[in-house]
């Protein structure tokens, strides 16, 4: 006599799994759980590498002294040492005297450069748009060497164009102010463009609304400026501040390419000094202290600029 198959009964919505199917629903979970993890896991791997692990390993190296084999602990010697050392001193002055005159030079004519091009009376902003922003794309090196030629005190064609005028030629890469000037001069060239096209976006957002309000309530341009533009453009000039800050105190390219630092270290910026350290003298934890101490001094002015322009909580 056959028996017959008992059908297994339905299970109802909301009961309890049987063990089987509870595992494969655990199994599943940890797949979804695990899977935007395996997606980065090769950008966190290459980060780790050629970001984390570097900077770990050169704070660790600010402690020491000595290359090679001849490594040893040195604590807090590196860091003594730049306090007292006249030549950094130097370095942080010719920067900071950059910063000071560059980066406001370059914010002021680039917000000015935008102003003009978004216009209604300027036809063809695309093609203005990309003429200020070329010099952006120019490579460091190639601005630096094309300015070294324009700036040759003796077959320079800027001291041309001065001499052809009736006024005096100056010796742009000979004398320390002019070093100095000539880097600000290169700096704003390259850079200018680039902020006018960030400041250019951020007027485009700004509602016309505003300025026909401000038009009727008998606003001249320099009040509509003061009153509507500059504060809309609040949180893009503090993006271009912090940035063009940053930039300027990591300054290496341009005078090391434009003058080499010199006449008597006049040019001489922190970054150029860092690497002459690490890669000339090859006193890599000095080098990496003096890198710690310029990442301090980035971080606090970050901080300060933040603080002063940013939004107050209210």
């Amino acid at each position: 006599m056959t028996t017959a198959t008992r059908p297994a009964l339905p299970t109802r919505p909301g009961a309890p799994a049987g063990p089987a199917a509870e595992r494969a629903h655990r199994r599943a979970r940890r797949r979804r759980t695990a899977l935007p993890y395996l997606l980065l896991a090769p950008a966190l791997i290459a980060f780790g590498l050629f970001k984390a692990y570097p900077i770990v390993d050169s704070l660790l190296l600010s402690f020491t002294t000595g290359s090679g084999a001849a490594t040893r602990a040195a604590g807090l010697a590196n860091y003594r040492r730049l306090l007292d050392d006249p030549l950094f001193w130097t370095a942080l002055g010719n920067t900071a005297q950059i910063l000071v005159v560059q980066v406001p030079l370059m914010l002021g004519l680039a917000l000015l450069m935008a102003v003009g091009i978004n216009s209604v009376l300027v036809r063809w902003r695309a093609v203005w748009r990309l003429g200020v922003f070329m010099p952006a794309v120019t490579g460091l090196v190639a601005t630096g060497v094309m300015f070294a030629f324009l700036l040759n005190t003796d077959h320079g064609a800027v001291n041309w164009l001065l001499d052809a005028v009736g006024l005096p030629t100056v010796d742009w890469l000979g004398q320390p102010f002019w070093a100095r000037m000539s880097v600000v001069l290169v700096l704003t060239w390259h850079y200018t463009g680039y902020n006018a096209v960030i400041y250019l976006a951020g007027l485009q957002g700004i509602p016309k609304e505003l300025y026909e309000a401000a038009m009727v309530d008998g606003a001249g341009p320099a009040r509509r400026f003061t009153a509507i533009t500059v504060p809309a453009l609040r949180p893009v000039l503090l993006f271009t501040v912090v940035l063009s800050t940053i930039g300027t105190l990591q300054l290496f390219d341009e005078p090391y390419v434009l003058t080499g630092g010199g006449p008597d270290n006049a040019s001489l910026t922190v970054s150029m000094y860092l690497y002459q350290n690490g890669f000339r003298y090859f006193d890599f934890g000095y080098a990496s202290a003096i890198a710690y101490a310029l990442t301090l001094l980035v971080s606090v002015l970050g901080a300060v600029q933040m603080r002063l322009m940013g939004e107050r909580d209210k």
